[in-house]
């Protein structure tokens, strides 16, 4: 396999932060997989090599025994002997005060002291994991950071360059048929005029040049597509620096078929220079499939 598959082993003291590390990754595209037993993970990786599909991939391991640490270690050895992968391991770490603090405020039991105390259980795994953390490409103390700033932690360290990993969803709608419920900004343009009263253009859809260009020949839909837009480019790098990994844009008309389709496509194809967008016409035929139900 020519292209180098980049393998990130997430572990360390259990309660420090392991479900926000995963999270995290899968926000940036990495395939994720969390609690994968040491010994399972050759067999995946051959599962892996076989589909080449999978080039980034972060694998969740809790490391509760002694045979677990040694079974990671040998695994860890054998992938180091590939040309063709490139293994980092993340260990996450906290206080002990910490730790014990944040197993109260959840009532769950450390895994390693299921009938004992949980300073007993810490002390265990951190003289299982003592060798393995020494051992890591990058360690993060969380006693103090919030799940936020943890992402952030990660996103800097892991993240391609360039490489935001924010995504813009952009969508089109008719207001007869609902609004979308994961939409974050919802724009009506039933105000522009309507292509759906001229006759030779009624059964088109706002992908058609014909309809395109008669939505976006009046003033008030290029003043209006300006407007927005810059407003869009204006407020994109402060949902990137609140940590949003994703944004959804609905643009609705009254049948979702014309004037929406027409302005989502052109705003999303704008945008799509600076970032990632996916272009989604919600009900661009539902007319048709209406009139071929009748």
């Amino acid at each position: 396999m020519a292209e180098t598959l980049d393998l990130v082993i997430i572990t360390g003291m259990s309660g420090a932060g392991k479900t926000v590390a995963i999270q995290s990754f899968e926000d940036m595209g990495y395939f994720c997989i969390d609690n994968m037993p040491p010994n399972l993970i050759p067999k995946f990786w051959e599962l892996i090599k076989e589909t080449g599909k999978v080039t980034k991939i972060a694998l969740g391991v809790d490391l509760r025994s002694r045979s677990f640490f040694e079974e990671i270690q040998n695994m860890l050895a054998e992938i180091k002997n590939t040309g063709f992968i490139d293994t980092r391991v993340l260990f996450l770490d906290a206080s002990d005060n910490e730790l014990v603090s944040r197993y109260k405020e959840t009532r769950r039991t450390h895994p390693l002291a299921m009938e004992g105390l949980i300073t007993e259980g810490i002390r265990k795994e951190r003289a299982i994991l003592e060798d393995l953390k020494a051992r890591a490409s990058l360690v993060i103390n969380t006693t103090n950071l919030t799940p936020r700033q943890l992402r952030e932690r990660i996103n800097e360290e892991f993240r391609s360059s360039g490489d935001t990993g924010f995504r813009i969803e952009m969508v089109s709608f008719g207001f007869k048929y609902g609004l979308p419920i994961d939409a974050d900004i919802v724009m009506d343009v039933r105000f522009l005029p309507n292509p759906h009263y001229i006759k030779e253009l009624r059964p088109l859809t706002g992908l058609n040049t014909e309809v395109s260009h008669y939505v976006m020949s009046f003033d008030e839909t290029e003043q209006f597509y300006q407007n927005f837009l810059h407003l869009l480019q204006d407020i994109m790098p402060g949902y990137i620096k609140e940590g949003k990994s994703s944004l959804t844009i609905a643009i609705g008309c009254t049948g979702g078929q014309h004037r929406s389709v027409a302005l989502a496509q052109r705003i999303g194809d704008e945008l799509a220079k600076d970032y990632k967008v996916n272009i989604t016409h919600r009900d661009k035929d539902k007319r048709k499939e209406t009139v071929n139900r009748s």
